[in-house]
């Protein structure tokens, strides 16, 4: 009895802390927002978050167009023939790589992007950045997804005189689709919520991003919350409120609408 209990206490003050935290934002954020919150830019420490809203989706946009493949190539090949040294020293380095602080990343990304390559801050080096950020969690969640299915339907392929590729592609893959697809939503919210590898690699911009994807900064969404929010300007919190809105907005419609495909899925 003390035990259930307890559970329920810790149950009770999660979701209590939770609320109250999505409450203030979601309050805060509301009357911070207004139509020039979508229809102009960044001015200073005022305006509105156009170009912040674009260069967030943007910059996960072409994150995501580089880790889907390489990520769920990668799930293929563990989930069917990772099973030598290759495979779990793959697997070893994913689970690594999971638990890099994202901001070593960013320090990756501008070292080797942002000056060696001499890009500067740009759209290429924070996209890059945010892919390799994507990459396990796709990686191992298509590989997770792949191997759930019954052998049923690989010897049914095989028999049916697929081979190995066919039986990937037009067996397994569309099987797997639900949960790969998951997987693939929620390394895209994460990659909304990033800041520090971005402060390393994009920086900050006033501006709508103009189609260059090196040497040109790029705005976002988090920069605003992690530096607009300890400006002594009722304007800069203004815009930190309205970001902080928007993102948890985004993130949450994110999770949805995986929880809405795995639940369609079962």
């Amino acid at each position: 009895m003390a035990y259930w209990f307890a559970v329920a206490a810790a149950f009770t003050l999660l979701a209590f802390v939770l609320l109250h935290i999505l409450g203030y934002v979601f309050v805060r954020g509301v009357q911070s927002l207004g139509l020039e919150t979508f229809t102009t830019d960044t001015q200073g420490l005022a305006g509105g978050l156009r170009n912040a809203i674009l260069g967030s989706l943007e910059l996960s946009g072409f994150a995501l167009l580089l880790a889907a493949p390489i990520g769920v190539s990668a799930g293929i090949y563990l989930s069917e023939w990772g099973g030598g040294w290759v495979g779990r020293i793959a697997r070893f380095m994913s689970d690594v790589l999971v638990g890099v602080p994202s901001i070593v990343l960013g320090y990756f990304g501008y070292i080797t992007m942002v000056l060696y390559l001499g890009w500067q801050f740009s759209m290429a080096a924070g996209a890059i950045t945010l892919a390799i950020l994507m990459l396990p969690y796709i990686a191992r969640t298509s590989e997770m997804a792949l191997r759930a299915q019954p052998w049923s339907l690989r010897e049914a392929a095989y028999a049916l005189g697929a081979g190995e590729r066919r039986v990937v592609l037009r067996a397994l893959l569309p099987a797997a689709r639900g949960p790969i697809f998951t997987g693939i939503l929620l390394a895209l919210a994460i990659s909304l919520g990033e800041t520090a590898p971005l402060i390393y690699t994009v920086n900050w911009s006033n501006y709508s991003w103009n189609g260059h994807f090196t040497h040109e900064p790029v705005a976002y969404l988090t920069y605003v919350i992690w530096s607009y929010i300890g400006e002594p300007y009722a304007s800069a919190h203004k815009l930190a409120y309205a970001a902080a809105l928007l993102i948890t907005l985004m993130v949450l419609v994110i999770n949805l609408g995986a929880r809405a495909l795995l639940w369609r899925r079962r």
